[in-house]
C-alpha cells in the first residue's frame, strides 16, 4: 500500500510537471469590442494571424459600444475597441484608457422594405430620408441599445427635430439588442434600420431589405482602439493588450484588416496613423 502511495505521488507530480508550464505559457487578452467587429466576421479573419506571430490568444466580448466601455471602466478587459468617437475620448479623459488610436473606418448605410414606403431609395441624403420616414409614419427598428450605431442614428436624428420619444411604440420601434437581432427584426416587420456596412454585408436573412440610402458623409463610421488602464486596474495584461494594439496598428494588422473582403467587396478601411502603415503603402 506503501509503494502504492508512491508511485501515485510520484506520477502527480510528474503530471504537474508536465501541465504547469504549459498552463503558465498560456498567454490571452479579452477584447471588449462592438458587435460589428465579431458578426462581420473580422476578428475571426485576423485573430488567428495575431495569434500565429505573438502566440497571445484573444477573447472577444462583443457588445455594445456603450456596455463595452462600461465594461472597460469596470477593468472587465485589457483592450476596448469600439466605435464612438466622442465616448471613447471620455474614456480616456476619465482615466479608464490610457491612450485611443484610430484603427479602421466604414460607414452606415439605411436599409429599407423593397416597398419603400417613404420614398427615399436613391437618397444620399440621410436628414432628409429620415425626416421622410418620420412623415410617413413607416416602421423604423432602432438598436436602442447605447451601441456604437444607436449613438449614430441618434446623433442622425437631432437635425430633423423629430420627437422620437412621443414616436416610440409607434412607428419607432426600439430592440435592445444587437445588430444582427435588430435587422431580423426589420426584415420581419419590413422597417427601415441603421447599419454598419459590414454587418449587412455579412447578413444572410435580408428578406424584402435592401439599401435605401448610402454615400451621405454624414455616415462616416471611424473605430478606436484603446489599452484599460492598468494604474486604475492593476489585473490588466498591459503588456499583452499593448502588443495587440501595436499590431493592429502597425503593417501587419492593417494590412489583415485591408484583406478582410466578402464578395469581393472590402469591409472595413485601415486608417491608423501610424509610420508602419505609411511604409506599407
Amino acid at each position: 500500500m506503501k509503494h502504492l502511495r508512491t508511485t501515485i505521488a510520484a506520477a502527480i507530480v510528474a503530471f504537474g510537471a508536465l501541465t504547469m508550464p504549459a498552463a503558465a505559457e498560456d498567454k490571452f487578452i479579452v477584447v471588449q469590442s462592438t458587435t460589428s467587429t465579431e458578426q462581420s466576421g473580422l476578428f475571426k479573419h485576423i485573430l488567428p494571424m495575431f495569434k500565429a506571430k505573438t502566440g497571445i490568444d484573444v477573447r472577444v466580448v462583443a457588445v455594445g459600444t456603450g456596455q463595452a466601455l462600461k465594461n472597460g471602466e469596470r477593468g472587465d478587459g485589457d483592450v476596448v475597441f469600439v466605435h464612438a468617437k466622442a465616448a471613447e475620448e471620455k474614456f480616456v479623459a476619465d482615466g479608464f484608457g490610457v491612450k485611443r488610436t484610430e484603427v479602421m473606418y466604414n460607414d452606415f448605410v439605411l436599409v429599407g422594405p423593397d416597398s419603400d414606403p417613404a420614398k427615399i431609395a436613391g437618397s444620399r441624403d440621410i436628414t432628409a430620408a429620415l425626416k421622410k420616414i418620420a412623415e410617413a409614419k413607416a416602421p423604423f427598428a432602432s438598436r436602442g441599445d447605447d451601441s456604437g450605431t444607436h449613438k449614430a442614428e441618434l446623433d442622425l436624428w437631432k437635425p430633423t427635430g423629430i420627437d422620437l420619444k412621443s414616436s416610440s411604440g409607434a412607428w419607432y420601434r426600439s430592440t435592445g439588442s444587437g445588430m444582427g437581432p435588430t435587422l431580423n427584426t426589420a426584415a420581419g416587420m419590413s422597417a427601415y434600420a441603421l447599419t454598419d456596412r459590414a454587418t449587412w454585408l455579412a447578413f444572410k436573412n435580408r428578406g424584402p431589405l435592401k439599401i435605401v440610402v448610402e454615400g451621405d458623409k454624414k455616415l462616416f463610421n471611424q473605430y478606436g482602439i484603446m489599452l484599460v488602464n492598468p494604474a486604475k486596474h492593476p489585473s490588466v495584461n498591459a503588456k499583452e493588450g499593448q502588443a495587440f494594439i501595436d499590431w493592429i496598428i502597425g503593417a501587419d494588422g492593417q494590412n489583415a484588416i485591408r484583406s478582410y473582403q466578402i464578395g469581393g467587396e472590402q469591409l472595413f478601411f485601415p486608417n491608423a496613423p501610424t509610420a508602419e502603415l505609411k511604409k506599407a503603402g
